[in-house]
């Protein structure tokens, strides 16, 4: 391996490069059509990096979480409509999960009770503000058990076949 690089102000995309333990050309070489140039280029901030680009070191790097990164932060749509994962253990996402589920299967009659006309009124708006809230948890919590298995498998913890 090369020298590390002394550089302060390194974005994600450096330091994932060097927390893998690659140099810039083994990395452009484990994604084949992306330059030693390029990423020189990405890493530096003097190119706008492209989802490819991304989908491509998150493999090479062995780490997914550069995905959600790329999207909460640099897509614009992604910035409005994707949440910020965070990796987390395995125990803390289950009992997040199993606890989330409680609080909705205790929502779900109220939900049902502002479904049933159509519409959600003045005095249901309370509720169903809570109701979407866990719904949101629940969906926050899924991505993120998704991103924990994702990089188990990357770690070689988790066998896929």
């Amino acid at each position: 391996m090369g020298r590390r690089s002394i550089k302060e102000n390194k974005n994600i995309y450096f330091t994932s490069r060097e927390e893998s333990g690659l140099t810039r050309a083994e990395a452009s070489e484990l994604m084949e059509y992306i330059s030693e140039s390029r990423i020189d280029k990405i890493e530096n901030n003097r190119t706008i990096v492209q989802p490819s680009d991304i989908v491509a070191m998150a493999k090479a790097y062995k780490k997914p979480s550069l995905c959600n990164y790329y999207c909460t932060h640099e897509c614009r749509i992604g910035q409005d409509t994707v949440e910020e994962i965070h990796l987390s253990n395995f125990s803390e996402l289950s009992l997040s999960i199993f606890n989330t589920l409680n609080a909705l299967n205790n929502q779900k009659e109220r939900l049902l009770q502002i479904a049933e006309d159509g519409t959600v009124g003045d005095d249901e708006m309370a509720d169903f503000t809570k109701i979407q809230e866990n719904l949101n948890k629940m969906s926050t919590t899924i991505e993120s058990l998704k991103l924990w298995v994702n990089q188990a498998i990357a770690d070689g913890q988790l066998k896929t076949d």
